[in-house]
């Protein structure tokens, strides 16, 4: 699936909710079926600088595609970064850096946050575009 395909089933899947209490349950769930990081990737040049709370991200190349693999010591944001895996994982360095991640918008992630996990959610975005670039200057 392209990155807008993802997106445009993630808008779908919030669409169902008719208020922020139950899209705020189906972000925990996201986050509780985030595959387990493994303990050696929990580093501190993996955590994402910028959030509130503890976040390990780690990319690495499979096949001309950037995986990625993240989690979070707080629920709500382990499931934020569980979107931005869905979203992002699988795809080449350079759509991941042209791509307009506008399903966080879309579904009013921003006007639903606090500052400070809107500010994380950002610096996520930024460190998964940084890995993106420098996967493109390798190849």
């Amino acid at each position: 699936m392209t990155i807008k395909e993802v997106q445009d089933e993630l808008i779908s899947d919030f669409e169902l909710f008719d208020d922020w209490e139950s899209k705020y349950e189906y972000i925990i769930d996201m986050g509780k079926q985030l595959p387990t990081m493994d303990v050696q990737y929990k580093t501190e040049e993996n955590i994402i600088k910028g959030c509130q709370s503890l976040v390990w991200l780690h990319a690495y190349m499979k096949d001309g595609r950037l995986q990625f693999v993240a989690d979070s010591d707080a629920i709500i944001v382990r499931g934020l970064v569980s979107m931005l895996v869905k979203v992002l994982s699988d795809q080449s360095p350079e759509d991941i850096a042209k791509a307009d991640l506008y399903f966080l918008k879309e579904i009013g992630l921003h006007q639903h946050l606090a500052q400070t996990r809107s500010n994380g959610l950002a610096s996520m975005v930024k460190q998964m575009r940084a890995y993106a670039y420098a996967f493109q200057a390798v190849e």
